[in-house]
């Protein structure tokens, strides 16, 4: 819907996968927007986007560590193929509990869903299963997680509003 907005965390090393899932069926990838794990969506509305926004956007991204993150594990389940990304379920939570009045994914996955890489979204049960199988060949991958992305969705696609960096890792 236009004027949603989403926070992500890209990992372009989960490209591969989305190729794979693209391959088996181009509707099954969500166009313009690069492997990522979500951390919230929906967001807020871009109406709600201000600098108070983005700040807590920051501020949150500063309390995790850039990290790496082992996709080993793939999850197909009712039209949806993932790739589980447990790394980043810390950054998720928080960004869940920061705004606890966002249910994220409209609630239908609990106030806390499982991180993941989403490859395909809304196949056929013979689609699902032949991305899970190509998708397993290029498994064990391991992602940088070094942002967290504030994307809007407008009339030209998703639009990067603010990229907030992780924290060092510690030493």
């Amino acid at each position: 819907m236009i004027g949603t907005s989403a926070l992500v965390v890209e990992l372009p090393a989960a490209a591969g996968l989305l190729e794979v899932a693209a391959a088996v069926n181009p509707g099954l990838v969500r166009p313009g927007l690069p492997p990522h794990v979500t951390a919230l969506y929906p967001f807020l509305p871009d109406e709600l986007l201000d600098e108070d926004v983005d700040a807590a956007v920051a501020e949150l991204a500063t309390r995790h560590e850039v990290t790496d993150v082992p996709l080993t594990d793939l999850v197909v389940t009712g039209g949806f193929v993932a790739v589980s990304a447990p790394a980043l379920q810390p950054l998720a939570d928080a960004a869940c509990d920061r705004w606890p009045d966002v249910r994220p994914y409209g609630g239908r996955f609990g106030p806390h869903p499982p991180a993941h890489v989403s490859l395909a979204l809304g196949g056929s049960e013979a689609e699902n299963a032949e991305v899970a199988e190509r998708g397993r060949t290029l498994l064990p991958l391991i992602g940088r997680a070094e942002a967290l992305h504030l994307i809007v969705l407008t009339e030209r696609g998703w639009q990067l509003r603010l990229t907030a960096p992780l924290a060092p890792p510690a030493r």
